[in-house]
């Protein structure tokens, strides 16, 4: 069974930075895509980035995807957060091929954790 377990998270202000972690087992980590949603209030989930490496469009030069290969954990680095940065952020995984940025393709999706940037 495939567990990710995030943490980070949390409040702070515009210009800001958080730090998201995602820890998996070692045959998750090696074996499978990895990156990150997020998922707004009233919208659809959005593939932020992945491991590989994807960001989308509204977070380039802003987030960080990185790997911790000897604690198999996948990171997320974000800095200079907006107030539309704010959503639920969930660590995926995923056996596709490539790097996918449509959620049905993750079979595999973290608790979720909450940033909420304030303006």
């Amino acid at each position: 069974q495939v567990q990710l377990v995030e943490s980070g998270g949390g409040l702070v202000q515009a210009g800001g930075s958080l730090r998201l972690s995602c820890a998996a087992s070692r045959r998750t980590f090696s074996w499978y895509v990895m990156g990150w949603f997020r998922q707004a209030p009233g919208k659809e989930r959005e593939c932020v980035a992945l491991r590989g490496t994807y960001y989308a469009d509204s977070v380039k030069g802003r987030f960080t995807i990185s790997a911790d290969n000897a604690n198999s954990t996948v990171n997320l680095q974000m800095n200079s957060l907006k107030p539309e940065d704010t959503a639920v952020y969930y660590c995926v995984a995923g056996s596709k091929p490539g790097l996918p940025t449509s959620p049905a393709d993750y079979d595999y999706w973290g608790q979720g954790t909450q940033v909420t940037v304030s303006s």
